[in-house]
């Protein structure tokens, strides 16, 4: 009974430890992947002729100690057609600068959005885009714009030819939607007169960018549609932290229930070692005395069983990446596929803080399933027991 309490409470403690590394792992991907590319926030026009004034309204955003840096843009949206594949796109049109290569950097090659500085005519397109128009670097596309009519009556899409530059990866949902195209061009198409649509921000801190977007959209003096990171990817973040509070619950009762074999082990104890606690009592010790011994026996089960399942954890979580790739490689399948996810690996990160919450939940468990054995060996009567 001793053994299963102590295995019980070892995989608890480790299975624990290692799915919130994962959700911490997740957590750092989405940090250091997703939202660095992304943009943190965006403050655009209502009116079809853009943002007025925007460089003093950039100049007062960059001043902010929150703030990276802001990108002045303008969105696109039309239809990719490649021979007879169409593939609906929102093409993002940027104002290339040392920072915006450095944002992307991790999805594109530095040489494409160089490039794309020097070419109105050049694109770069997310992988899945490509994949299902089966185009390459190098291929030309037309890109057909829907019209914009003040009598909202239908006419010809107006087509425009683009070289593809580059393509760009970021995993997930985000290649089967974006392109990027230079700035000038963007705002050409879209008759934009003020020459940019909107700015995204980037901030030091995504979390602050809800409110830092709007203490300065509300107080522009132009009409503006405000938007942040939490609208429009914020799912991703919440649904880790959904997914890390269900493993906080589930695997604390894992625990729970482990630790309340030590219960059954106890009594078994207390039943066998009637007479042997009755001659100690008899003999002069205290009903504290063999509460405490019986309570230390308990805690020692939960320390074995902490102590067995903290090493596993240490051992294996920081090479679970690996693991499981090679168990990818063994069955030839993939975990994490990046059309849906925005990674292709399981990450994971050990955090102390999770290390000693599970030390300190399963020894408190632990501790309190001794307690009723311990107590009931106290409560014996010698001279019942010996009688």
């Amino acid at each position: 009974m001793s053994v299963s309490a102590i295995s019980g409470i070892a995989l608890g403690c480790f299975v624990l430890i290692m799915l919130l590394s994962v959700m911490n792992g997740f957590e750092k991907e989405l940090r250091d992947k997703l939202l660095s590319v992304i943009p943190h926030g965006e403050i655009f026009a209502v009116s079809a002729d853009g943002l007025r004034d925007w460089q003093d309204l950039k100049n007062q955003l960059e001043n902010d100690v929150n703030v990276k840096f802001v990108t002045p843009y303008t969105q696109v949206a039309g239809l990719i057609q490649h021979k007879e594949t169409l593939k609906p796109v929102a093409l993002s049109g940027l104002a290339i600068g040392p920072n915006e290569i450095t944002m992307f950097s991790s999805a594109v090659r530095s040489e494409d959005l160089n490039e794309l500085k020097t070419n109105p005519s050049g694109m770069i397109l997310g992988k899945h885009i490509a994949d299902e128009l089966r185009v390459q670097r190098g291929d030309t596309i037309d890109f057909l714009i829907p019209p914009h009519t003040e009598d909202n009556k239908f006419s010809a899409a107006k087509k425009v030819q683009f070289t593809v530059l580059g393509i760009l990866q970021l995993g997930g949902e985000i290649d089967g939607k974006l392109g990027l195209i230079s700035l000038s061009k963007a705002s050409e198409l879209m008759a934009v007169k003020s020459g940019v649509q909107g700015l995204r921000v980037t901030m030091h801190d995504p979390f602050k960018a809800n409110s830092v977007v709007r203490q300065y959209g509300y107080y522009f003096d132009q009409a503006v549609y405000m938007s942040d990171w939490t609208r429009t990817h914020g799912h991703i973040f919440q649904d880790i932290q959904l997914v890390r509070v269900v493993v906080y619950i589930v695997l604390t009762l894992v625990i729970a229930v482990a630790c309340f074999n030590v219960v059954s082990s106890l009594v078994m104890g207390v039943k066998a070692k009637q007479a042997s606690i009755a001659i100690l009592l008899s003999m002069g010790a205290t009903p504290s005395l063999v509460q405490t011994v019986f309570l230390i026996q308990g805690l020692l089960n939960g320390v074995f069983g902490t102590a067995y399942g903290v090493i596993a954890a240490l051992i294996v979580v920081p090479n679970l990446s690996l693991i499981v790739g090679n168990i990818e490689s063994l069955f030839g399948t993939k975990l994490l596929s990046t059309e849906v996810y925005f990674i292709d690996f399981l990450p994971s990160a050990m955090h102390l803080s999770d290390v000693v919450f599970t030390i300190v939940i399963s020894l408190f468990l632990s501790l309190i399933a001794a307690f009723y054995p311990a107590r009931r060996a106290a409560r014996i009567q010698p001279a019942q027991v010996l009688a």
